[in-house]
């Protein structure tokens, strides 16, 4: 376990909201959820993704499977083979892209794939059958009937699960920035404003080689309101952690100019979607596509990237393991810490605190209340509180023992951190800290961690945050699984030498 924010030396030092010095750039505010404070937890609304349907959608393909099957005549032998149809299906579907769908898929679009590949399922299953079970043969007008039937019952299940996934996309909008010349930006806001169902909601305007203040707001049509230009490197990170910004729509080739293209891989590295529209879509009179789209006219594909060598499913996995072993291992020493702080504090034993994680997404901290704050302002701006004198013995015990951490390993379960990586701080610090240091904002391209490579460095409690950020992104850079082995055992020997706050 690792320390928390503590006493900054003058190079971490923040200034009171009052008294920070702030650049003159527009205004950028992401929508606020009412009653939330520190103590209550945020909705995971942030969590939805465009692929979310994925599960949905093969759902789908296997009951289409299985009701093929029982339509055929005599289906007690067709139905032995089901296992293997529905496994082969949902590898030649996913082959062929089928549970990726775009911006706003439609059943009758997938139709032709859906039946050529039902086709292909069917006369395996016939033919397997027919070598297997002898006098068994799949006629061919029930295996006709059975390929009519599955597309059919494939189609109508996809229609239903698009539909659903439009009415999601309208209630729950993707924040977007558009990257566009200004004519071109007004047409698509109005577009995007008027069609909800491509779940984009623009929340901010780059303009390349404008030299409009950053209070000005872009033009738009059609009723759409008015967008925030972002000129600087510092409004674009700000907007991005403010909103929670998951799609980025160029207008123009984003490899034209220096500036542009330092914007596409910062959104590349960051995990966002990145779709080019209009003028920015390359046309080299090839035969179209199967991934072009269009977003109410305007010529759409994704930029497709490389996944960065981040751990994946093998870091996920090996957090997961880990967690839940020292989840099991702890309960004892979780419930002691529970029972002194009870004893010691009053009630309230679990301290709750919004904190940044991946890509900018908020997310609630869990810990053993040390300090009870006055109100939810101090709790999250109040930069340190090692050293404060409403502190019982029990919450420095804790804190220098770094046992006040423990219940972030059901942060780690859930998914909302990682047992190594970037330590999460506050939205708050994380606005101040993005403006004064420019790596800062590339730490989160990493799930957040418990504990970390600036950690185990002894960049804690009175360290420069300029530093902290370069071992954060050093981390993330020369990532391995190994690496994170090596840091959490580190990590557990400086338990042992109460290295806490």
């Amino acid at each position: 376990m690792t320390t928390e924010s503590a006493d900054a030396t003058h190079t971490a030092r923040v200034l009171p909201r009052s008294t920070a010095t702030r650049p003159q750039t527009a205004a950028v505010f992401p929508p606020r959820r009412s009653g939330h404070d520190h103590t209550s937890p945020p909705t995971r609304a942030g969590r939805t993704t465009r692929h979310g349907t994925t599960a949905p959608l093969m759902a789908a393909d296997c009951l289409a499977t299985a009701g093929a099957a029982f339509l055929v005549r005599d289906p007690g032998p067709t139905l032995a083979l089901l296992g293997p149809m529905v496994l082969c299906l949902v590898l030649l579907n996913a082959h062929a892209g089928l549970y990726r769908p775009g911006l706003v898929p439609t059943a009758l679009g997938d139709l032709p794939a859906l039946l050529g590949r039902a086709a292909v399922c069917w006369c395996v299953a016939a033919a397997a059958l027919a070598a297997m079970t002898a006098g068994q043969v799949l006629r061919p007008d029930a295996l006709l009937c059975a390929v009519a039937a599955h597309a059919a019952l494939a189609c109508g299940g996809r229609a239903a699960v698009y539909r659903a996934r439009r009415g999601a996309a309208r209630r729950r909008p993707r924040s977007t920035l558009i990257i566009a010349p200004d004519p071109a930006v007004g047409r698509l806001s109005a577009a995007l404003h008027a069609h909800p169902e491509y779940g984009m909601r623009p929340v901010g305007v780059v303009v390349p080689g404008s030299a409009v203040p950053g209070a000005q707001a872009a033009p738009t049509e059609g009723g759409a309101p008015p967008l925030p230009r972002l000129n600087s490197p510092d409004d674009i990170a700000r907007a991005v952690l403010q909103n929670t910004v998951r799609d980025a729509v160029f207008m123009l080739p984003p490899h034209t100019d220096p500036q542009t293209s330092a914007l596409l891989q910062r959104f590349l590295d960051q995990g966002i979607a990145v779709w080019l529209a209009g003028a920015a879509v390359p046309h080299d009179g090839r035969p179209p596509r199967r991934d072009t789209e269009h977003l109410w006219g305007f010529t759409c594909r994704r930029l497709e990237n490389p996944a960065p060598r981040h751990g994946g499913w093998a870091k996920r996995l090996l957090d997961i393991a880990l967690a839940a072993l020292a989840l099991s291992v702890a309960a004892p020493v979780l419930l002691g810490c529970a029972v002194a702080v009870r004893l010691s504090d009053g009630p309230g034993v679990i301290f709750r605190q919004e904190r940044i994680g991946r890509h900018g997404r908020a997310f609630t901290l869990l810990k053993f209340r040390t300090l009870r704050p006055c109100n939810a302002h101090e709790s999250a701006t109040l930069w340190s509180v090692a050293d404060d004198r409403r502190m019982s013995a029990v919450g420095r015990l804790l804190r220098r023992s770094s046992l006040d951490e423990l219940p972030q390993l059901w942060n780690v379960l859930r998914g909302d951190m990682s047992l190594v990586g970037p330590r999460p701080e506050r939205p708050y610090f994380v606005e101040q800290f993005s403006q004064r240091y420019p790596e800062y904002g590339a730490r989160h391209r990493m799930p957040v961690g418990i504990t970390g490579l600036a950690q185990v460095h002894g960049l804690r409690g009175d360290t420069s945050i300029e530093d902290r950020a370069r071992f954060d992104n050093l981390y993330i850079d020369s990532w391995t699984l190994w690496q994170d082995v090596r840091i959490m055992l580190r990590t557990a020997s400086s338990l042992f030498r109460l290295e806490g706050r």
